[in-house]
């Protein structure tokens, strides 16, 4: 499933054609993806205007000019697929080609930027809901979500009270959309790395005894940071499903330390050890134990 990354990929690459316009038509060419769609979906859609394209957490957000917001999730295997000017891209990154065969185009939007966009999803993981703005905060599928990873909210205070007393591993933490946003088994197994962190570790031990923030908590951080930076600035990683509305695929994956890349030499400089795979909350986990401590 895309994670923080491939999803901020694809709002940057839907944002020029999306943003500040006009919605002309809308299909849905099925009456359920994951859910059903709402019965007045099209009629809610069909001359408004996106005011904004956002994201929250693995969830895009468009805000219309009716005052509602459409929420958009990519689930397993879906995709968008923008045809302008009689080229066809695809925003985000996947290894493997992304769906594009027409019995899996299941919603289209025409927009006045002269774009059509079309959203692909062969699994039919993914899902869309419309409603207003002023119950965001009710939405279910947004409440109770953690603060945003690169956000403002986020630092080494915040994650050691979030963190302060748990008792589950650091990496089933790090996975709990009610601590932090966005982040999946591919950035943290990253992130865990470049902090020297066992996945292992006990999550409480983020924070003092007080519940001020250890240096552990200072150091993830700082890796969260920089491989989510890393990440987006290199257009996700090219796994399985994900591909960029540009068409291309992203290439964060060549930068991967541990992640799938087990039994190779482990890439901490003076390290000796060899990075290992093991199965964590049913999950693949890859690290090195002569490291991360």
């Amino acid at each position: 499933m895309p994670e923080l990354p491939e999803v901020e990929t694809v709002r940057l690459g839907l944002q020029p054609v999306m943003e500040g316009f006009r919605i002309e038509s809308a299909l849905a060419r099925r009456e359920n993806l994951r859910f059903p769609l709402q019965s007045d979906f099209v009629a809610r859609l069909t001359g408004q205007t996106v005011t904004g394209l956002g994201r929250r957490a693995k969830y895009l957000l468009a805000d219309l000019s009716s005052g509602d917001v459409l929420l958009m999730h990519l689930g397993m295997s879906g995709s968008f697929r923008v045809l302008s000017d009689g080229k066809a891209n695809t925003p985000g990154a996947f290894h493997h080609p992304r769906g594009e065969h027409g019995t899996h185009d299941h919603v289209v939007f025409e927009m006045s930027s002269g774009a059509t966009i079309v959203f692909n999803d062969p699994r039919r993981f993914g899902f869309m809901k419309i409603f207003p703005r002023a119950a965001i905060d009710d939405e279910p599928f947004l409440k109770g979500l953690g603060p945003e990873p690169l956000g403002n909210a986020f630092d080494a205070a915040m994650l050691a009270t979030a963190c302060a007393g748990k008792k589950t591993s650091l990496k089933a933490a790090l996975l709990d959309q009610r601590v932090v946003a966005g982040l999946g088994n591919i950035y943290v197994c990253e992130a865990l790395f470049r902090a020297h962190l066992s996945p292992k570790r006990q999550a409480s031990t983020l924070a003092t005894r007080s519940g001020l923030p250890t240096d552990r908590a200072v150091r993830l951080v700082d890796a969260i940071h920089d491989v989510l930076r890393a990440a987006i600035k290199a257009g996700g990683s090219s796994l399985r499903d994900h591909r960029q509305t540009s068409g291309e695929l992203g290439y964060f994956q060549h930068s991967f330390a541990v992640y799938d890349r087990e039994g190779e030499p482990c890439q901490t400089k003076g390290c000796t050890g060899t990075v290992k795979r093991f199965v964590q909350n049913g999950r693949s986990t890859f690290w090195c134990p002569k490291c991360q401590r």
